[in-house]
């Protein structure tokens, strides 16, 4: 059995405006987005080990510390307008020994009391 289908314009409209939006949607994220979505997460991290007293104000005060790092470092790369590969690996490898530090920190001995 074969369906004939008819569309009117605004149909035609409707499905190319569903095309559009769903093609923007399942763009890959930028560089600049994919820094700042992990460094929020990194951020979540430690409040989350502040609040399970994992971490200690010490190393409270030392992650943030690096974390403030990453953003003013990320500030500097932004600045001129394009951000080259080898920028970007700065600020990669910033975050990754960021994420070690948390990880280390978090599943050491020492707790907040």
């Amino acid at each position: 059995m074969i369906r004939t289908v008819f569309l009117n314009a605004t149909s035609l409209i409707v499905l190319a405006s569903s095309a559009a939006s769903y093609a923007t949607e399942t763009t890959p994220p930028t560089q600049e987005q994919r820094v700042d979505n992990r460094q929020a997460r990194q951020s979540a991290r430690i409040d989350q080990g502040i609040a399970s007293g994992e971490v200690t104000r010490r190393e409270q005060h030392r992650l943030q510390h690096q974390q403030n790092h990453i953003q003013r470092l990320e500030n500097r790369v932004k600045a001129d307008g394009t951000v080259t590969r080898k920028e970007a690996f700065r600020v990669e490898k910033a975050q990754d020994q960021a994420s070690s530090s948390i990880a280390r920190q978090k599943h050491d001995r020492q707790d907040r009391p």
